[in-house]
């Protein structure tokens, strides 16, 4: 019996209410609404972090962000770099013989050679290294070799090369993750796409947001039809998730607010809005039961686990994953029991008491942002511009000390039952006290755990 070929896709900032089958009305995304209907639909689905370089990296070790030494956006400053110690899925669908292939955004270092894709599991990456791009005037890493802008749209210029990786390897199993950058700053569409939002009373912002969308489904179309046409489509599991939580909020014309099924939050925090993300898994001959709708909790460390068991492989590394295998779940069989699950994030060295929380079961507590442990040093946010146009001005991250800062004494902590109040609009850490101070033991606890091993790498 031939291993599956395994697809994952990934979309940045992305929220549920930018679907079509899970919006308002106003999106367009048909060939992500069929990908629904023929498959897996997760309604409790969380990301790792709620910004990009931390989700990723759970993403692809099965590890919390912590562990990986992913903490951060600066890839000026390397906390964007996955540690060396870790191995990938690429790694492990490697070792067992798939071709292996990296198209878009990685974000999980983009100075010193040693965290190049090609160095992480991947034969073959098509993309750029930093946190985001101009989707004209895009430089782009071919393999090691600078590919400069032609004209093309980048989303179109990602979605062309699986389609090509794909039929590359057509007779061989492979692994494809599928890295858009979509919709993430800066917010750029062909008209073509942008008349299509323009007369519908939405903001510049949300209409250039909503036609980037509908270019990178149609991009995602090009796929599903590529595996049709190849006779790959019932031998394929293909996966489809955002990074994190959507950008809301902006001035003027650029203003982002829009739906987000009602969700308290958004990208850069640890509400519901921030973490909580759609995700669709289609496998026709592993999957069972198109068009269903699971209501497990499922978070991206479940995500290695499960992949290398529907390929019947096994992780490349050593190290513990945070991660369990979810198959059973997708195929609609009762989980016996969801471990707590942790997030936490701020600029530069994390702090617990700073945007953090825990689920367990339907109980999550939360610690409120601290605006003082979210500001960025000048000069990290103009290094970080710069990488984006001249991704070779810099060869090696900047290593002055973090910006002192004195931060207040923290909020008090909010508490929350999700079965009851999914849009966390109630905090019952006031009549709930004795649970509020047991989930925050059970914070505190693990946040020391990932720390002791995040300050023990050595990269």
């Amino acid at each position: 019996m031939r291993r599956p070929n395994v697809i994952v896709i990934l979309a940045d900032d992305m929220g549920y209410g930018d679907f079509g089958v899970f919006g308002d009305g106003t999106p367009q995304t048909p060939h992500l609404d069929r990908l629904a209907d023929e498959g897996v639909s997760l309604t409790h689905h969380y990301s790792a972090a709620p910004v990009c370089a931390p989700a990723r990296a759970c993403l692809l070790t099965g590890r919390y962000p912590h562990r990986t030494g992913a903490i951060d956006t600066f890839e000026g400053r390397g906390l964007d770099r996955l540690a060396l110690r870790e191995r990938t899925v690429a790694d492990a669908f490697g070792a067992a013989g798939y071709a292996t292939g990296l198209i878009g955004k990685w974000h999980l270092g983009a100075i010193d050679p040693r965290y190049h894709p090609n160095r992480r599991g991947f034969d073959t990456f098509l993309g750029f290294r930093g946190g985001w791009s101009d989707y004209w005037q895009w430089n782009l890493d071919h393999n090691g070799q600078r590919l400069a802008a032609d004209g093309r749209y980048l989303t179109d210029v990602f979605a062309d090369a699986a389609v090509e990786f794909i039929r590359e390897h057509q007779s061989q199993p492979f692994f494809l993750h599928l890295a858009f950058n979509a919709p993430h700053f800066p917010f750029q569409a062909p008209e073509e796409d942008l008349r299509r939002f323009s007369d519908r009373g939405l903001t510049r912002g949300v209409a250039t947001l909503y036609a980037m969308v509908h270019r990178m489904d149609a991009g995602i179309g090009r796929v599903l039809e590529a595996l049709d046409q190849l006779g790959l489509r019932d031998d394929t599991l293909v996966l489809f998730t955002s990074d994190n939580g959507p950008q809301l909020g902006g001035q003027g014309e650029m203003n982002l607010e829009r739906f987000n099924g009602w969700l308290r939050g958004s990208k850069g925090n640890v509400f519901e809005g921030g973490i909580r993300v759609p995700a669709i898994v289609r496998w026709p001959g592993g999957l069972p039961g198109a068009g269903t709708r699971c209501h497990q909790s499922v978070h991206f460390a479940d995500w290695l686990p499960t992949l290398l068991a529907a390929a019947d492989l096994q992780p490349a590394g050593e190290r513990p994953l945070d991660g369990e295998n979810v198959l059973a779940v997708l195929r609609g069989e009762a989980r016996a029991g969801v471990p707590p699950r942790f997030w936490q994030w701020n600029r530069y060295a994390p702090e617990v008491t700073c945007n953090a929380a825990v689920r367990d079961g339907d109980w999550k507590l939360v610690r409120p942002v601290i605006r003082e442990a979210m500001r960025v040093e000048p000069e990290d946010g103009e290094m970080d511009r710069r990488l984006k146009y001249e991704p070779d001005a810099f060869q090696d991250i900047r290593r002055a000390p973090f910006p002192a800062r004195e931060l207040p004494a923290p909020q008090a902590p909010l508490l929350f039952n999700l079965a009851e109040d999914p849009y966390e609009k109630e905090d019952l850490a006031g009549r709930e006290p004795a649970r509020a101070a047991a989930l925050l033991r059970r914070l505190e606890t693990w946040f020391e755990v990932v720390e002791a091993e995040r300050l023990a790498i050595r990269d």
